[in-house]
């Protein structure tokens, strides 16, 4: 399936644990409207006017500002290009330094909508093995004295659909690595703001300088998904050619308007409070969701999150997770079957959860119908 259940909202009645969304009740309604009032009372006729190729400089400085003080390290304004969401930034990353053909290293697992993103660029995307502490630079050794790719796509942070993170030692190797086998990093890093326990390692981003990452950020997952507005970090080189995009030429900033709402929600640090209430929210769903899974699936392994959105659940291997979703259906819940992360169509015993969606109570109220539904198969 391409699309994450079309795109969706489940039926009312079916809790869908593999839906990785915001909740409906967290969205800021309020903050939009504020920030909307604020900018067009300023009778500012260039908000509706074509942006600047990278993005409208006051966007761009603001951003930087906000990312500065979250990330804990310098984020230069300059190393921002502005973009209509992560989804298109991949795509315009894969259309501008790719071709068909070429080869594209990820992880395995990885995020299942951009391994639809990579084929329809006609690139041949080879796995990579991932463990407790994310990508095994070993292993990518192994597969660089074969393959020469073009670029590496990881989420090196609370990663989808896992939740690991790439531990700092492995991003420092990583980045040599690229730097002397030529390959660019695509790091999309929009879950990298969304940590409950300890702050994570350093951003990719903050290796821009070394030309070969192209670090991937998004307010999908801060602010809200209908904005379509995140951003792209990288080396001065790198940006230039995305701004000599044909498409971006013609039609300037990506998303301009929306850029200017949201400018104005940076700078009267809104945007930070607003993630304050969300990491605690999250916090409390991911323990919510973790308690139930120990309450109800005690045999089944799993990793309590420290940041994101999923849990990733290993079931017997005997059970095939895709058969199960079927079967799950007369019980009212879903989950994302783990086939859909694995390039190479593995990872059949597992599934992915997300504890974004829905309240605590629902949380639980989900984990207890899906063991009846595993319950149900393993007793066929």
């Amino acid at each position: 399936m391409r699309l994450e259940l079309q795109n969706r909202p489940p039926a009312k009645d079916v809790i869908d644990l593999g839906k990785g969304w915001p909740g409906f009740d967290l969205l800021p309604q309020d903050i939009l409207r504020r920030a909307a009032d604020h900018r067009l009372s300023q009778n500012d006729a260039s908000l509706l006017n074509y942006g600047p190729d990278s993005g409208d400089m006051q966007f761009r400085r603001a951003l930087a500002d906000f990312l500065s003080r979250s990330y804990d390290e310098p984020v230069a304004p300059e190393t921002l290009f502005l973009t209509a969401g992560a989804s298109q930034a991949l795509g315009l990353i894969c259309h501008t330094f790719t071709r068909p053909g070429d080869t594209i290293f990820v992880e395995d697992r990885t995020y299942f909508l951009a391994l639809g993103i990579f084929a329809d660029y006609g690139l041949n995307a080879v796995a990579i093995p991932t463990d407790e502490n994310g990508l095994i630079i070993e292993a990518l050794e192994e597969k660089l004295a074969v393959h020469s790719p073009v670029c590496l796509y990881t989420i090196p942070t609370f990663q989808n659909p896992t939740g690991v993170t790439l531990s700092q030692s492995r991003r420092e190797r990583l980045v040599a690595l690229s730097q002397r086998h030529n390959f660019l990093i695509i790091a999309d890093e929009v879950y990298h703001l969304l940590n409950y326990t300890t702050a994570p390692a350093a951003t990719l981003g903050s290796f821009a300088a070394s030309e070969t990452v192209l670090s991937v950020g998004s307010f999908s997952k801060i602010l809200a998904p209908g904005l379509r507005l995140g951003w792209i970090q990288a080396a001065s080189a790198l940006l230039a050619r995305l701004t000599a995009d044909a498409v971006v030429a013609s039609g300037g900033a990506l998303n301009h308007f929306t850029a200017g709402l949201v400018a104005v929600v940076l700078e009267q640090g809104w945007q930070d409070e607003y993630l304050a209430f969300l990491k605690k929210t999250y916090r409390q769903r991911a323990a919510a969701l973790s308690q139930a899974v120990r309450q109800y699936l005690p045999s089944l392994t799993f990793t309590e999150p420290q940041g994101g959105y999923f849990v990733w659940l290993e079931l017997p291997e005997g059970i095939d997770t895709a058969i199960l979703l079927a079967g799950a259906r007369q019980f009212k819940v879903g989950f994302q079957p783990g086939v859909q992360f694995s390039p190479n169509r593995g990872a059949r015993h597992c599934m992915r959860l997300s504890f974004s969606f829905y309240d605590t109570a629902v949380l639980q109220t989900g984990i207890s119908r899906l063991q009846k539904a595993i319950a149900a198969i393993s007793n066929s």
